[in-house]
């Protein structure tokens, strides 16, 4: 008898777990997410009426592949361009709720008796609310489409951003290096250096290959292309110093710009649910019973806080962004829960040997508390703050309106907001390339041509290239937007420091000049070394100025064009009066139809949406093609995205119908047979083409075969004519082909 790897029953365990588990959580209608984490403390090592697994570490590697792929997708899920068209709300809301949880968690571990990494790692992982909690809990009620549902998706993005930045400063202070300044201000520096710098290049050349190859990038080719680029972006990550979760997410968003982006998140769905379900399970299988019991009060603590403590917080937060009042609380109420970077970042901290081993139980437990209260707490949120709004004093009550009316109407226009994008982005993007040039001659080219060529030849070769890669970047770096007319324009308007202006040039000039001369310097120590190099680059730059800057141009064009692409696909023919809805009572949202609601395969004539639930059809977008205005005999299929305009209550009645014609539909799903239907002599099909004949319109039948004697079946085409005798074979269901027998003159 062959005896299995202890791998493979311990993960048919695991996945029997968590299958039972997910289907009991969701009879339940509780999130399946805390059905793998009971699911792992079952299996787990601390469970004695359970079988345990037999070997943690292979599950260990199984659960790091998962968070792999969670960050993956979630990077899938990013974008950085919203980053910048979300508005000050969400910035201010994340600011004040990061330092005052970090504050909350230090005061709490001090007043536990903790270390004082114990109370910053747990300040951490409180500020990260649950972004998948959240959107599930959230389409469970039916909030998808409110107005302050975006917000709240703002803020979980910019938590996510924090949360790996959080990830990489915590690995820096994990190792007992203590509070080092320099050290962190280093890390932070190569964070957002490799990320500009990788972000610059997979969107220059990942577009291409995709575009390259389009024609062969089936599912399955585009499933292991980019599971391929996910995992190589890991290995670079690693390689440089951070986290594979960093890369995997690094890779994500870079392929989220791509207009490739959705069917790559629609095939590795799958393989992501089922890597994150064994990483949710090992989550639960660190349990401790031991350890709840002995530590329970400070989970139900801590619980509070983030209960009722950071849902304040998150109000206060927002109302200090401009938001009204009711608005406020809403979103505020919406993040009072543990998130799943916090299981995350709690085992980095382990790892680490940075944090006790019992905050690990503590922080589960607080996130499954607090899962289970989340829907409770957005639900409570109207009630509660219709019932505080009118109890404020009156004169707070009307500075809120003010301070909140304020932020949303007026615009301060600056002149200098322009100016230092315009003038400073340049340094920010080419800089980056020009230093990463010199880095990658000095640590890769230079020690690789040592092994090849003689030590001077080495580095004189080194140096010769590095200059003339770097060439293509110095002239934007240094000059582009520089005296152009709108640099003129704003050289001759009074309301601004001519010498601020003068200084940004310069500051642009010395930088470039500074990164070629101590990159000189580093590859040939000499000081005439030096000074040829630098008279090389400026006669090249002088003889060759025209070139650079022309080639230069052709790369920014086609990196803008990879940049906007998915984005202009998705506006194309889009009507123009989505914008101005935004701005009246009413608005435009996006609804996917399920794959099994009742509504599809019906036309919007019988679905009646406008009469039913006073929401419009604006557009149905189906495989990236929109048909705009589309005519009340438009049939809505599995899948499609259709655009729909309405007020917010409107647009939550009608989710909840959808979610209900969705639950129709499973509970009493017709039956799909194959039946033979003989076309007899006078039958009315007889002598009619297919297209004609109704069986498709009226019967909901499909002909997939016609028999007339011979050895094989016909294949049905539109314009084929049924003939006196012939046998069609027709799928169906049971009740409507027996309409069809009878209408073809068989009953």
């Amino acid at each position: 008898m062959e005896v299995l790897p202890p791998l493979i029953s311990d993960l048919a365990y695991i996945l029997l777990c968590a299958g039972l588990m997910s289907l009991l959580f969701k009879r339940l209608r509780q999130p399946v997410v805390l059905g793998y984490i009971v699911a792992g403390f079952l299996a787990g090592p601390h469970m004695p009426y359970t079988q345990s697994i037999l070997d943690s570490s292979s599950i260990e590697t199984w659960a790091e592949i998962g968070i792999i792929f969670l960050m993956f997708t979630l990077g899938l899920e990013f974008s950085f361009k919203k980053l910048f068209k979300i508005g000050t709300a969400p910035f201010i809301a994340v600011s004040v709720s990061l330092c005052s949880m970090i504050v909350i968690g230090l005061l709490l571990g001090y007043s536990f008796g903790w270390r004082g990494m114990d109370g910053l790692y747990l300040g951490g992982m409180m500020a990260i609310a649950s972004t998948s909690i959240v959107i599930k809990t959230f389409g469970d009620l039916g909030l998808m489409q409110q107005k302050f549902a975006s917000l709240v998706f703002s803020v979980l993005i910019l938590e996510d951003i924090i949360a790996i930045v959080m990830m990489l400063l915590f690995g820096t202070l994990g190792e007992g290096k203590g509070l080092d300044g320099l050290a962190l201000l280093k890390s932070v520096g190569s964070i957002f250096f490799y990320l500009i710098l990788w972000f610059l290049l997979g969107i220059y050349l990942i577009p291409l290959l995709l575009r390259h190859f389009k024609s062969s990038l089936n599912n399955e080719t585009l499933l292991i292309v980019s599971l391929s680029l996910c995992f190589a972006m890991v290995v670079l990550a690693s390689v440089a110093g951070f986290s594979a979760a960093f890369g995997a997410f690094v890779m994500g968003s870079i392929l989220a710009e791509t207009i490739e982006s959705e069917r790559i998140e629609h095939i590795v769905t799958p393989i992501k649910d089922l890597f994150g379900a064994i990483f949710f399970v090992s989550v639960g299988m660190m349990i401790d019973p031991t350890m709840l019991v002995q530590y329970w009060l400070p989970i139900l603590i801590i619980a509070l806080v983030m209960i009722f403590g950071r849902s304040t917080i998150e109000t206060i937060a927002f109302l200090l962004g401009g938001v009204n009042f009711k608005t406020a609380m809403q979103c505020g109420y919406c993040l009072a829960q543990v998130g799943e970077f916090s299981f995350i970042i709690a085992t980095l901290g382990i790892s680490l040997g940075a944090i006790s081993e019992f905050l690990y139980p503590i922080i589960v437990s607080v996130s499954v508390i607090t899962t289970f209260t989340t829907p409770y707490m957005i639900r409570a949120a109207k009630p509660v703050s219709e019932w505080i709004e009118p109890r404020l004093p009156e004169s707070l009550r009307r500075n809120i309106e003010r301070y909140s009316s304020g932020s949303d109407l007026v615009h301060h226009s600056s002149k200098w907001k322009p100016l230092l994008q315009r003038m400073l982005s340049p340094l920010l993007i080419y800089g980056v390339l020009v230093l990463a040039v010199s880095l990658l001659m000095i640590y890769v080219g230079f020690p690789f041509l040592q092994k090849i060529l003689p030590e001077t030849s080495a580095r004189i070769t080194s140096t010769f290239v590095m200059l003339l890669i770097q060439l293509f970047f110095l002239w934007p770096l240094m000059f582009k937007n520089v005296f152009d007319p709108t640099f003129w324009q704003w050289w001759n308007d009074r309301e601004l420091n001519r010498s601020s202006i003068l200084a940004l040039v310069i500051v642009r000039i010395v930088f470039g000049i500074s990164v070629v001369t101590i990159s000189i310097h580093v590859l040939y120590p000499a000081f005439w070394a030096v000074m040829g190099g630098f008279a090389l680059t400026l006669l090249c730059f002088w003889i060759f100025s025209r070139l650079f800057k022309r080639n230069q141009e052709r790369m920014e064009s086609i990196f803008l064009n990879n940049l906007n692409l998915k984005e202009m696909e998705k506006i194309k023919d889009r009507p123009t009066y989505e914008g101005q809805l935004q701005s009246k009572d009413i608005h435009l949202t996006d609804i996917v139809m399920p794959e099994n609601s009742a509504w599809c395969g019906q036309t919007l004539r019988q679905l009646n949406w406008g009469h039913k639930y006073d929401v419009h059809v604006m557009a149905i977008v189906r495989n990236g093609h929109h048909i705009n205005m589309p005519s009340p005999d438009s049939t809505v299929f599995p899948g499609d995205k259709v655009q729909i305009v309405g007020s917010d209550s409107n647009l939550a009645h009608f989710a909840e119908e959808l979610q209900k014609s969705n639950s129709e539909i499973e509970a009493n799903l017709p039956d799909m047979q194959l039946y033979q239907v003989p076309i007899p002599e006078n039958s009315p099909l007889a002598g009619v083409k297919i297209v004609d004949c109704g069986i498709r319109t009226r019967f909901r039948g499909l002909i997939v075969g016609i028999d007339r004697g011979k050895d094989d079946l016909l294949k049905p085409h539109t314009d084929l004519v049924l003939q006196p005798g012939d046998i069609i074979w027709v799928v169906g269901e049971p009740a409507r082909i027996r309409d069809l027998q009878a209408h073809a003159g068989n009953l």
